[in-house]
């Protein structure tokens, strides 16, 4: 069978150019169009990989050089005449991110999305990769979850595909890394950390071990793999993970994972870890197999459409940390404070009431991925709204079925009837499982808080499962929820993020329907007295609290005018969550301990 063949070297670390020579064999077309994808599946923006292909040329197969002319910004036709043709380009790559390419001197990294340019009308067409490391670093090696061939005398590590699909869905690391691997119900998971400095990879491999168990479990076997691959991209502060379908990029600050010779205790840090892992690693099922309809053969050239993203990325959500107190990693008392977490956040969004997590899905492209200041007052995430849905579906289901159904038998369903086949769900697919299968009737419920803005109203069943909710006022820029108070109450409450100023406070966010809305203070403003005093963060709040007038004068710059405007007095809202357990037996029996 006819392959397109793609050879990767490293043209310059420093100026961070990988090199591509595409060989494409003789087709019956007398002009070949060459395109690169905009976007890469699982992350929904434009991204517009084509702007960072350099030096794009073209040649026969006598070596004669070839027309090639540029269509669009995406796009490049070569004038063929059906013969086989290699076109050589080089690509910059210095995104230190999981969704495009990086190069430098440390390591490698790519995705097929941002080197691989594809032959319009011909992607089912099998493709080989070839991968070179630079000469001048003779221990890097390559790892990717692509199918291997045969290595050739050049160097090369070589892979094969079945299409172009495949292609652009095994990142690639090349480099210096450290690695482990675990296997868990016949299915390896290799772990793969760049840059380490003294993690504890056997901790992490053994920690990981029941969560990838508790994923297989759930979705019936066969497994779709059987091999995964785990690519970490140690840095600072970096975050982000994005799913493939038979491994994961994650880029996670080094510092956050467990040392050798650390404490056994779970930070934070390395608690948000292994969530990530577990939310991309549910991806394989829920995402990968399971899918819109509209992304079983999504058009990577333009903006795809769907509803559905707060059922992808919501549920995964759900299920990422529900897996760890499953398993054990987590308390129940800790995993209830995750959830007071994410209720608060999305409690002190005031987007939530102007944007469905249905709008917020299908306006992902411009709205969710393109954040400003103000996206608070105007937008919801669908990855957190879609996880308080789906906790409030998984309650729904328990108390109408007393105990017989919950948004496990759901996902279950999901696999064997859209997942193994990769059919592609249609928009009304939760509602429809619910009432064909469990005959319940779940449509109201769904069309309050998926299509329109009504909080998900947990206080009518999380009693059901012995946990009670609770609100109270926010204590601090640093309170994230989750948690009971520990001090006394803030009494009032400004409603803007600050930061500090050479010169008082500069405003960073203002969210509406509080004080400094009402006030009229604007993000960039910069308060710099208040009451005639200098401002500081700390004087502004305790001024609040102490104060019996109505309002508060305050002195600002904005865009090099000096204003005063009125900071009305308002009491503190009680925009805080969090979750107590008052029957133990309930809570283990809802979370399967």
């Amino acid at each position: 069978m006819s392959s397109v063949s793609y050879s990767v070297s490293v043209i310059s670390q420093a100026d961070h150019l990988f090199g591509i020579t595409m060989a494409i064999p003789a087709l019956p077309d007398s002009s070949l169009v060459l395109s690169v994808p905009s976007w890469i599946p699982g992350s929904y923006m434009i991204r517009e990989f084509a702007r960072n292909v350099v030096a794009l040329s073209a040649v026969g197969e006598n070596e004669e050089a070839l027309e090639v002319v540029k269509l669009d910004k995406q796009r490049w036709q070569v004038k063929s005449d059906s013969q086989a043709v290699t076109v050589t380009y080089q690509v910059y790559a210095f995104d230190l991110s999981v969704r495009s390419a990086y190069l430098s001197d440390e390591y490698g990294f790519f995705n097929g999305t941002s080197l691989f340019l594809a032959v319009d009308g011909h992607t089912d067409l099998r493709c080989e990769v070839a991968i070179r490391p630079p000469q001048n670093q003779p221990d890097w090696q390559v790892y990717t979850a692509m199918t291997e061939a045969p290595s050739n005398s050049q160097g090369h590590y070589c892979y094969t595909c079945e299409d172009y699909d495949e292609a652009i869905d095994h990142p690639v690391f090349i480099g210096n890394c450290t690695t482990t691997s675990i296997t868990v119900d016949g299915v390896e998971f290799v772990l793969l950390f760049s840059g380490s400095t003294g993690t504890d990879l056997a901790r992490i491999g053994e920690d990981l071990k029941p969560i990838c168990a508790h994923h297989l479990k759930l979705f019936s076997k066969p497994a779709p793999i059987s091999r995964y691959l785990f690519i970490t991209l140690l840095s600072d502060t970096g975050f982000g993970g994005l799913e493939h379908r038979s491994s994961t990029a994650l880029l996670y600050p080094r510092f956050d994972l467990p040392q050798v010779g650390e404490s056994s205790n779970k930070t934070d840090g390395y608690i948000t870890f292994l969530s990530l892992c577990s939310h991309e690693l549910f991806h394989t099922w829920h995402v990968k197999r399971i899918k819109p309809d509209v992304m079983v053969t999504p058009d990577l050239s333009a903006e795809v459409y769907t509803d559905q993203l707060w059922i992808y990325e919501g549920f995964t959500s759900f299920y990422d940390d529900l897996a760890l107190v499953r398993v054990g990693t987590i308390s129940p008392e800790k995993y209830l404070e995750i959830l007071g977490q994410n209720l608060t956040r999305l409690q002190q969004t005031p987007g939530r009431l102007k944007q469905s997590a249905a709008a917020s899905s299908f306006d992902a492209w411009t709205r969710f991925y393109k954040q400003d200041a103000s996206s608070v007052n105007h937008i919801v995430s669908y990855y957190l709204k879609g996880g308080i849905i789906a906790l409030g579906l998984d309650l729904l289901l328990r108390q109408e079925s007393k105990g017989q159904y919950s948004l496990d038998s759901v996902m279950q369903i999901l696999w064997d009837q859209y997942g193994k086949d990769e059919s592609g769900t249609p928009d009304e697919i939760i509602a429809d499982i619910c009432r064909e299968h469990f005959d319940i009737d779940v449509s109201g419920y769904l069309e309050k808080v998926t299509y329109g803005t009504d909080d998900v109203p947990l206080e009518n069943w999380l009693p059901s499962v012995g946990v009670s909710l609770h609100y109270r006022v926010k204590q601090g820029a640093s309170d994230k929820g989750g948690t009971p108070p520990n001090a006394s109450a803030p009494k009032r409450q400004l409603g803007a993020t600050l930061k500090a100023a050479e010169t008082g406070v500069t405003v960073t966010q203002v969210k509406e329907g509080l004080a400094a809305s009402e006030a009229g203070l604007q993000v960039n403003d910069r308060i710099i007295a208040l009451e005639g005093w200098q401002a500081t963060d700390g004087l502004l709040h305790r001024l609040l609290e102490a104060t019996d007038k109505p309002a508060l004068s305050l002195s600002v710059l904005r865009e090099g005018r000096l204003i005063t405007l009125s900071l009305p007095v308002r009491a503190a809202h009680k925009d805080v969550c969090y979750l107590t357990i008052y029957d133990k037996t309930k809570v283990q029996k809802w979370l399967g301990l």
